[in-house]
């Protein structure tokens, strides 16, 4: 299927990749989605228009199941990449991803990506703090020897047991073509654990300057850890609005494409006291923000959950309350937003020092920004 504008868009995103897997000549690009049971629709435009991947939150509490949306994209789409962006492991036990995984496989050969991490909004939207990052570490270790057809030692109710998939010559699943892995890693000991087992690294990026440190720290890591810089794979994984030129930064539709990314920070700090917070940071002037938001925050209910208020809509929508303090100059500073040769000037900059893929976050309900972001892509 064909969308208006596509054809043209295509023909410029197209020239830069090779056909299959992490092999490009130049950057992928992709779509990173808050998970919809029919995703498949924007994710089917998405390659129509050119993009290489699609990645699915993994938030149970907020959105849908990712292997069910994973699914369907999958007999809707013919070549796109599909991958957890990312998968949270709490909520699977591992040999469940790893079926998961394969099946979806089966589906869709070589285009399955294995996106972990130790979880943000699933499990804050459950009053939880993140994942212990050497239980992570084990989990993944679980998942990928399961999908390698190897026997592994499992916990189950306190017990240790040897599992394995016990037959997957029935083809009913597929662990002969690669998944590959990837770990949303901010910190340096997350970066060492990407480097230590070869993984993609993925970035929330905020703005170019910054991520481009971030890559650098991730990239010393995996030299130290003795690996070949040319194969370390990164995802730049950005939120923000595509502006006209005489658009402000506090536009309508700047506060829905741009604005639940910019109030997610506010979510973060705002928990601070009972989570340790992600690491971002809201500039100086922009404190007073933060300090009404912390006061919505105290009036929450019920008292002793109030996460259950703070994350509704988390990353889709701006709450009626919130919708005032996502000034101009909150989305100028927390998101990826500018007019399209202010996005491509820093898209460059990515990938000129070396990230591999910059994925748009398409915001839910606001698919028009498909077409926007291919045609900022297409010019870079």
């Amino acid at each position: 299927m064909m969308f208006p504008g596509a054809y043209g868009i295509m023909l410029a995103l197209g020239r830069i990749h090779r056909a299959n897997g992490r092999e490009t000549s130049g950057m992928d690009f992709g779509i990173t989605l808050a998970t919809a049971a029919d995703s498949w629709k924007v994710v089917q435009r998405a390659e129509a228009l050119g993009f290489r991947y699609a990645w699915f939150y993994d938030t149970q509490m907020l959105n849908a199941d990712p292997f069910v949306a994973m699914a369907a994209a999958a007999m809707q789409t013919q070549s796109i990449h599909l991958g957890t962006g990312v998968l949270v492991p709490s909520n699977r036990i591992a040999p469940v991803t790893a079926n998961c995984l394969a099946s979806l496989n089966k589906l869709a050969p070589g285009r399955i990506h294995f996106g972990v991490a130790t979880g943000f909004t699933a499990r804050r939207a459950m009053g939880l703090g993140a994942v212990k990052l050497h239980d992570m570490a084990a989990y993944i270790r679980q998942v990928q020897s399961l999908l390698r057809c190897e026997t592994v030692e499992a916990d189950f109710d306190g017990q240790s047991r040897k599992i394995r998939f016990l037959n997957p010559e029935l083809d009913l699943i597929n662990t002969q073509d690669e998944i590959p892995l990837y770990i949303s890693a901010f910190g340096p000991r997350s970066q060492a654990l990407t480097a230590e087992l070869g993984a993609g690294w993925i970035y929330s990026m905020r703005n170019p300057a910054q991520s481009v440190d971030q890559l650098h720290r991730m990239q010393q890591a995996w030299r130290d850890a003795g690996r070949v810089p040319e194969d370390l794979y990164t995802v730049a994984q950005g939120s923000g609005c595509v502006l006209a030129l005489d658009e402000t930064y506090d536009s309508p539709k700047a506060k829905a494409q741009a604005g639940p990314s910019a109030i997610m920070i506010l979510h973060d700090l705002v928990e601070a006291d009972s989570h340790r917070p992600l690491g971002y940071r809201v500039p100086a002037e922009l404190q007073p923000l933060l300090d009404a938001y912390k006061a919505l925050y105290a009036d929450y209910e019920p008292a002793d959950a109030r996460y259950l208020q703070v994350h509704r809509w988390h990353l889709m929508k701006l709450r009626p309350e919130e919708e005032p303090l996502v000034t101009s100059d909150l989305i100028q500073n927390l998101t990826f937003s500018g007019t399209k040769e202010a996005l491509r000037e820093g898209i460059r900059a990515l990938r000129d020092a070396g990230f591999s893929q910059f994925a748009a976050h398409i915001r839910y309900g606001q698919d028009a920004m498909l077409e926007e972001w291919a045609e900022v892509l297409s010019g870079v």
